[in-house]
């Protein structure tokens, strides 16, 4: 099977389509599809449901899908750095589900493991409860959350083989490998494609078999929010 496609445009062919549910890996900006996100926003899907921890910034990732009003509801964990988000929020032209960060990352990884639910003691007696069953485990309550798949998931990756196994590097690893394993179909970007055989075996964060296509591509690698301070006087 041929993995492997010139661009980001290329790699989402076919794929795309109105009302889907997207994974978007990432964290803040750091280890997002920068260039799949454009490519996802240049099919024209709209009404799209995203599933990732935030919603970029106003002007770069997931905001660019905002912008063009192509997201109908997103299912996060934080989301406070976009003020177009925030609009479209309060205003009503955009659904949310919050959730608390580790049960969305498990929600994630539960779905690429085939497990359709699990409880968890997060969120107990809060907003978050409202609705979901309730179930006693050794005298404590927990909730049940259910696990996420998406139509199409894109992820930021490292490295990666013709066979789409991935590496990725330190911080930016976040919920990439959840969110790849969880896609009915997995499209990955990597900084580099390297000969097959060349990552070691133990060191593979993403297996091939959950990935169908991968990018090469270049990336701007913005940093959300850049805090400096001046410098003393000698």
């Amino acid at each position: 099977m041929k993995k492997i496609f010139p661009n980001a445009a290329a790699a989402l062919e076919g794929l795309c389509f109105d009302g889907m549910t997207v994974m978007s890996g990432g964290f803040g900006l750091c280890g997002i599809a920068e260039n799949l996100i454009i490519a996802l926003r240049d099919s024209g899907a709209k009404d799209l449901t995203v599933i990732s921890n935030n919603a970029g910034v106003d002007d770069f990732g997931l905001g660019f899908l905002l912008q063009t009003r192509q997201i109908k509801k997103m299912i996060s964990s934080y989301v406070g750095e976009n003020k177009e988000f925030e609009r479209q929020f309060l205003s009503g032209e955009l659904e949310l589900e919050f959730n608390p960060q580790g049960t969305l990352a498990e929600r994630c990884r539960a779905g690429g493991a085939g497990i359709p639910g699990f409880y968890t003691k997060t969120g107990v007696g809060t907003v978050i409860a409202d609705g979901k069953e309730h179930k006693e485990f050794n005298g404590e309550t927990y909730i049940l959350e259910t696990g996420l798949v998406s139509d199409l998931s894109i992820v930021k990756a490292w490295k990666g083989d013709e066979q789409g196994n991935l590496v990725y590097r330190k911080t930016a690893r976040n919920f990439n490998p959840m969110m790849a394993s969880a896609g009915k179909v997995t499209v990955a970007e990597v900084e580099e494609i390297v000969p097959l055989g060349s990552l070691d075996p133990d060191c593979i964060h993403t297996p091939g078999i959950f990935v169908q296509r991968i990018i090469q591509a270049d990336h701007e690698k913005r940093i959300e929010q850049r805090t400096v301070r001046e410098r003393e006087n000698a």
